[in-house]
């Protein structure tokens, strides 16, 4: 009896279910489990129930949304509770034997970068973490999405999470990307096309040649933003390119373990008569570096463009959105988007702080400085990361170019640690969300890749990196 064809998507939701209920929930089981610094509440909820951690074994934990970039040590936090949530995650590990990448860890960094640094995240797993950006880990194979933090405190207790069933949505790019083309103009494209609600209810699975020829580590910026277009989770299929990335990181299978592991993951990469609910297709080769102008993600466009008139937007909800964002923006109909200056600029975040993202800035800022009037950082995703930089000698390129040269953390992409751009600052940069007061009260935030964030940074506005070439 032949097998119905099942999508990467179903391999995984079935192996992991464990029963389902009437009204549609599916009770699964959760393979790993990544905690940070925002998990306090959860263990409090545990402890006042005198229920302990289920599976230890199967959670790592590492602090970054709370911790500063300029220093170190857990006393240097001056605010009192911020410094709190850090101290307890420490508490709370150390009491329940989870494995904790802290402060004074070389591994410590943003928790979406870790994990696929250290091989936690694996093709086949369910992965979760009280963190939106967890679909990040899906470029690695896995069904990876952020829960709350009352799901944070269930997996803690039971290992497992309820859940109901999302639709899949195939988003196929193919075609080979043009010069200056990265994920994160790839992601911010889809985005730009769907809108930021457009896979509400689904997790995507991203397909095509141009997601096929993505190092992992641009597979890692894609699947991190799914959650800005309304997706679930994000995928992309396991493939020799994920394997050797995986192959020999410290909590990867290793020896005859390892073989074993690739023949089964083999046989994740949906089948080539699944049937997805949606498709969606883009042309590679059509996408340009893209800037947002807007407080959305969806809110992108190509840096050789205008930004947009809400007068000539026919629905009238849109056209008033568009207006509060401009309003917010401090943009006008028809400004060039690359005459648009900036005050300061973040390289950084679990979307663009790993080595290539570095690497990719390093070589526009090499032999230029930042402009006159602005603030540029270099925050790295992890320690490993910093080190690896260092190594390299992408700090002394950073340094000698004016960008503040940071330790690793989340920093600047949500400001919960306190580094925030003043109210009416501009600033470029490559996290992932440009909501109002993302980066502090009164900030305006146009996002961007690491390329054309440096390409920002050297010039004092927005700028096509393709005008720059290598520094």
């Amino acid at each position: 009896m032949n097998q119905v064809p099942r999508t990467l998507f179903e391999k995984i939701w079935d192996r992991h279910r464990v029963l389902e209920r009437e009204d549609g929930q599916t009770l699964l089981y959760v393979d790993r489990h990544l905690i940070h610094d925002g998990s306090e509440p959860a263990f409090t909820r545990l402890a006042k129930r005198g229920v302990g951690v289920r599976a230890p074994g199967r959670t790592f934990a590492t602090p970054d949304h709370y911790v500063l970039t300029d220093a170190r040590s857990v006393p240097d936090i001056p605010d009192p509770e911020r410094r709190s949530m850090v101290e307890k995650l420490i508490a709370n590990t150390q009491a329940a034997g989870i494995t904790m990448f802290g402060l004074d860890d070389p591994r410590q960094g943003i928790v979406h970068v870790v994990g696929p640094e250290q091989g936690l995240s694996l093709p086949g797993m369910l992965l979760v973490c009280g963190d939106s950006h967890t679909a990040t880990h899906g470029a690695l194979g896995a069904m990876a999405f952020g829960i709350g933090s009352t799901e944070v405190g269930h997996v803690l207790a039971t290992q497992t999470l309820w859940q109901r069933k999302p639709k899949s949505l195939r988003i196929t790019v193919d075609g080979m990307l043009g010069a200056g083309v990265t994920a994160k103009d790839v992601i911010l494209a889809i985005i730009a096309q769907i809108g930021a609600a457009g896979a509400t209810g689904h997790l995507i699975e991203y397909a095509g040649s141009a997601i096929r020829g993505l190092s992992v580590q641009g597979r890692l910026t894609l699947c991190n933003m799914s959650i800005e277009a309304g997706g679930r989770a994000g995928m992309v299929a396991p493939d020799d390119t994920t394997y050797q990335f995986l192959h020999g990181r410290p909590y990867a299978p290793s020896g005859a373990d390892w073989d074993r592991a690739v023949a089964e993951w083999r046989a994740l990469p949906s089948d080539a008569e699944a049937v997805f609910d949606r498709e969606e297709v883009l042309d590679g080769a059509a996408i340009a570096p893209m800037v947002t102008w807007g407080t959305s993600p969806e809110d992108a466009a190509p840096i050789t463009g205008v930004v947009p008139d809400p007068d000539s937007v026919a629905d009238a909800e849109q056209a008033a959105m568009m207006r509060r964002s401009l309003d917010y923006m401090g943009l006008h109909p028809g400004t060039l988007l690359a005459d648009i200056p900036v005050d300061r600029v973040f390289i950084g975040s679990c979307t663009n702080g790993r080595i290539e993202d570095l690497r990719e800035a390093a070589a526009i800022a090499r032999n230029r400085h930042v402009a006159d009037g602005v603030t540029a950082w270099v925050v790295p995703g992890s320690g490993l990361v910093k080190a690896e930089a260092e190594a390299e000698g992408l700090d002394r390129i950073f340094e000698a170019a004016g960008f503040s040269w940071r330790y690793a953390g989340c920093s600047m992409c949500l400001g919960t640690n306190g580094e925030i751009a003043a109210p009416g600052e501009r600033c470029a940069s490559t996290s992932n969300r440009n909501f109002m007061g993302r980066q502090g009260p009164g900030a305006r935030t146009h996002l961007m890749s690491p390329a054309m964030a440096a390409a920002a940074a050297v010039t004092g506005h927005l700028t096509d990196v393709r005008s720059l070439g290598k520094g």
